[in-house]
């Protein structure tokens, strides 16, 4: 299984439809992870780039996941706030957003505003290599491009991604709390609440979400970046594609993963 067929040029045609587009886009990603798989068990993992898309997509990604979490938390407890206190379930404001930041919102947002930033600078930064023929540079060199490039790349968002989702639990359940106290609830009464309704599986089960979120993120920025074509404008559109599908698969893998992990609880 040769590695250039993830992002091999094929010849526009108006006979391919629609199917033929889906098909080559889901086989050109398992090529990808498996050749990626491949190189990671290998062990030649390019520290100095590994720590580099670590700081990349971790460390810069945490204002804008933590803000983002923050808010979207204060916003989920004014509504349920406003209407458990008026039943007289005001103790169960904190559960409920903990509950809700554990095993949704948190993964989520946390799949989204990586998308967002770092995604579409992965497609974007492959895209102007492959145009530029910095691709084919590093192939005449015997450096294969998927352990150069990819490899680092996806083993960074394996390890942030669980760490961007704890920020954003964290970050979410605070600005819940913050807007819980305008409303009468002490944080004892939010703490204990956390207690009562959440399990440490629910924190587990959305840490298992951004995993897999992150090999979502990271193959379809990379597999859409090595197979832009079409000088600066092809680049703009595969930048656009990779953000596009990143958020549209995140979405669907959340539902499957929400059934398998928490359905029966």
């Amino acid at each position: 299984m040769r590695e250039e067929l993830v992002w091999q040029e094929e010849a526009v045609s108006e006979r391919l439809n629609a199917l033929h587009h889906t098909l080559g886009f889901i086989g050109a990603l398992w090529v990808l992870l498996i050749a990626s798989l491949r190189g990671l068990l290998s062990g030649r993992i390019e520290l100095k780039e590994t720590l580099h898309q670590m700081a990349f997509i971790g460390a810069t990604s945490v204002p804008i996941v933590a803000l983002t979490s923050a808010f979207t938390g204060a916003v989920v407890t004014l509504y349920s706030a406003s209407l458990l206190v008026d039943v007289g379930g005001g103790s169960f404001v904190g559960g409920a957003i903990s509950l809700a930041m554990a095993r949704e919102l948190a993964p989520i947002l946390t799949g989204i505003m990586v998308t967002a930033r770092c995604g579409s600078a992965i497609a974007a930064q492959l895209g102007t290599m492959k145009i530029t023929e910095q691709i084919d540079a590093l192939r005449a060199l015997a450096v294969s491009p998927v352990q150069y490039l990819v490899v680092p790349r996806l083993l960074a968002g394996l390890v942030m991604f669980p760490i961007l989702g704890t920020v954003a639990n964290f970050a979410g359940v605070m600005g819940g709390w913050v807007v819980a106290s305008a409303f009468g609830i002490t944080l004892n009464t939010f703490l204990r609440s956390i207690q009562l309704l959440t399990e440490p599986f629910d924190f587990v089960g959305g840490l298992i979400k951004t995993l897999v979120f992150a090999l979502i993120v990271v193959l379809v920025s990379c597999q859409q970046g090595l197979g832009s074509r079409g000088g600066a404008v092809g680049v703009g559109h595969a930048t656009t594609r990779a953000v596009v599908l990143s958020m549209v698969l995140i979405f669907v893998a959340n539902y499957f993963l929400a059934e398998a992990l928490f359905a029966e609880r």
